[in-house]
C-alpha cells in the first residue's frame, strides 16, 4: 500500500501500479510470483500457424496499422458501439485457483458455498497465435472483471470500452514485446482465426498473462472455458481457505495464494512489542499516533495503490521511493523516525515511511474528514481519479476489515 504525498505536482507515479497487485489487507503479493501456469492449455483446434504478424518495434507511441489477410473474417461487436460500464467496486483477491480442464458446474458451486467467500470470479484462458507468436490469452467479462486488477487499470474508461466492443487488450509489457499499434488489425488463431482491432494496454497485475478478450471472442477462439478463477475471502484464515479450495478442485487443481507475508523487520534490534508486526497493525498504529481521526483505511488504501505494501519501492518515472513512494525532496520535510527506531529518517523503511505519511496527510488537514480529506489525498497526489481511488479502496477495507 502507498501513499498520499505530495509529490510536487506529480499526476500519479507509475511505481503506483507496480502491477504485481492484487491485494490483500496485512499482505500482498504480486500475481508475478504466481506459479501455477494457466496456460499450459491450448485453445481446442488450434491452426499450426496464423499468417500475418505483430508489427516489428511499437516506437514512442502506438498508431494505427494493419496486419491482417483479406481472407479471415474481422471480428467486431455484431455492429453495436459499446461502452463499459462503470467501475463499480475494488476486490481484494486472496486466492488464484486453476483447474487445467475447466472447472465443473459443481465445483463452482461449491466453492461459492464456502464459508467466508465475499467474492469469486471465473475467466477462460489458454495459448493462442497472435500475429502467428504463441501468446497467453484469457476470455473475461469488462464489467465484473475490472474490478479485479490494479486500480489505476481499473479506472482506464477507454480500456474497458475497447474491450467491451470487442477489441483485444494487452499487458503493457506484451504490447511492446509484440509491438502492438492502437488501431491495427491484428490474426488471433485459436479454434479459429479471427482479426481483431488491438484497443490498448495496462498494466494487469497478471504475470503470464499477454491478451484479454471479451467473452464472445474468448468463445471464437476456443480458450478453455472457467479455467481459472480468483476468490476473496478476507475474514477466512488463509491455511483453512486454501485447504478447502484444494478439496474442491482435487489433485490436478493448483492454487495460489495472493497474500504476502508481514513487511520484513528493518531493524532486527528492537525489543518485541515496540514495533507492529503486519501492515495492517502498521497502518492503525500510524494513523493513531500520528494522526487521531484520520481512519486508518486510508493509510491502507495508498500504501496499496502506491506500491503495494513495499512490493515495488521504486523508483518511480519522478524519483519517488519506499513503500509509501515519497519523492526524495518531500521526504526531508516530512520524514520522521518511529516505532522506537534510530538514525535518520529511512524512505525505504514502512517503519518510519507509513507514519512519515500519516503526518503529512494530517498537516494537510486529513483528520477533519469531509472536502479536507479530500483535498488532503489530493495534496498527495493532484489528480481527482487518484483521491477516488483512494476513498473507494478505504471503504472497502473498512467493510472487510471492521
Amino acid at each position: 500500500m502507498g501513499p498520499f504525498l505530495r509529490r510536487g505536482g506529480e499526476p500519479g507515479s507509475p511505481a503506483r501500479r507496480s502491477r504485481a497487485v492484487l491485494v490483500v489487507l496485512g499482505a500482498v503479493v504480486a500475481l508475478g510470483a504466481v506459479a501455477v501456469d494457466l496456460f499450459a492449455l491450448t485453445a481446442s483446434h488450434e491452426p499450426a500457424r496464423a499468417t500475418g504478424g505483430a508489427v516489428p518495434g511499437r516506437g514512442a507511441s502506438r498508431v494505427a496499422a494493419s496486419a491482417h489477410p483479406a481472407d479471415v473474417a474481422s471480428v467486431g461487436t455484431s455492429g453495436r458501439p459499446a461502452t463499459a460500464s462503470a467501475l463499480r467496486e475494488i476486490i481484494l483477491p486472496d486466492l488464484l485457483f486453476v483447474a487445467p480442464g475447466g472447472l465443473a458446474a459443481g465445483q463452482l458451486a461449491q466453492l461459492r458455498a464456502l464459508a467466508g467467500v465475499r467474492n469469486m470470479i471465473t475467466f477462460d484462458g489458454a495459448k493462442i497465435t497472435a500475429g502467428g507468436r504463441r501468446v497467453s490469452a484469457i476470455g473475461v467479462n469488462p464489467a465484473t472483471f475490472r474490478s479485479w486488477v490494479p486500480p489505476q487499470t481499473a479506472s482506464d474508461q477507454s480500456f474497458w470500452t475497447d474491450l467491451a466492443q470487442g477489441e483485444f487488450v494487452a499487458e503493457d509489457a506484451s504490447a511492446d514485446s509484440l509491438g502492438l499499434l492502437s488501431g491495427g488489425s491484428y490474426q488471433l488463431a485459436g479454434a479459429s482465426a479471427q482479426v481483431v482491432k488491438f484497443g490498448t494496454s495496462a498494466p494487469l497485475g497478471l504475470t503470464g498473462v499477454d491478451l484479454l478478450v471479451n467473452q464472445e471472442l474468448s468463445g471464437k477462439l476456443g480458450l478453455v472455458r472457467q479455467v481459472a478463477g480468483l476468490i476473496s475471502a478476507p475474514g477466512v484464515s488463509i491455511a483453512i481457505l486454501r485447504a478447502r479450495v484444494g478439496q474442491i478442485l482435487g489433485s490436478s487443481g493448483q492454487i495460489e495464494v495472493l497474500r504476502a507475508p508481514e513487511p520484513p523487520a528493518a531493524n532486527p534490534g528492537f525489543a518485541p512489542g515496540t514495533r507492529p508486526s503486519t501492515y495492517i497493525e502498521l497502518f492503525k498504529a500510524s494513523a493513531a499516533e500520528y494522526c487521531p481521526g484520520l481512519s486508518w483505511t486510508v493509510l491502507a488504501a495508498i500504501g496499496q495503490i502506491e506500491s503495494a505494501d513495499g512490493q515495488n519501492m521504486g523508483p518511480s518515472s519522478a524519483g519517488a521511493l519506499g513503500p509509501m513512494q515519497f519523492l526524495p525532496t518531500t521526504w526531508r520535510a516530512w520524514g520522521i523516525v518511529a516505532f522506537g527506531q534510530t538514525g535518520p529518517p529511512d524512505i525505504m523503511n514502512p517503519y518510519d515511511a507509513v507514519p512519515s505519511a500519516a503526518r503529512m496527510l494530517c498537516a494537510d488537514g486529513a483528520a477533519r474528514g469531509g472536502t479536507a480529506l479530500y483535498n488532503a489525498i489530493f495534496d498527495y497526489n493532484h489528480a481527482d481519479w487518484y483521491v477516488r481511488e483512494v476513498l473507494a479502496l478505504a471503504s472497502r477495507y473498512a467493510a472487510e476489515y471492521p
